[in-house]
């Protein structure tokens, strides 16, 4: 069965950087389109950042300009990039990926979420 496990998050102060990683494990034929949510306590989880399999991207508007998300294929490997963090990005953040398990079956798999605090 397949995995993904975050790893990245933690405690950072107000105007700094955090690298999230999101790494799938298991039997697998491709690690295709991904995607980043976050959910803060009281709210609805909302899309932060998508890739597609062919490359695109988009950005939640609160977060355009300061994350960025990316993958390594060759690694089965997730990232996002958060730069100039605010109070507001606090918030428990999961990965989604599409992962190609047989030749013809794709499923969405969840992390666990990691939990990125920002202090002011």
């Amino acid at each position: 069965q397949v995995q993904l496990v975050e790893s990245g998050g933690g405690l950072v102060q107000a105007g700094g950087s955090l690298k999230l990683s999101c790494a799938a494990s298991g039997i697998m034929f491709s690690f295709n389109a991904m995607a980043w949510y976050r959910q803060a306590p009281g709210k609805e989880r909302e899309l932060v950042a998508q890739l597609t399999s062919g490359g695109s991207t988009n950005y939640a508007d609160s977060v355009k300009g300061r994350f960025t998300i990316s993958r390594d294929n060759a690694k089965n490997t997730g990232y996002l990039q958060m730069n100039s963090l605010k109070p507001e990005d606090t918030a428990v953040y999961y990965c989604n990926a599409d992962i190609k398990v047989t030749t013809f079956l794709t499923n969405h798999y969840w992390g666990q979420g990691t939990q990125v605090t920002v202090s002011s």
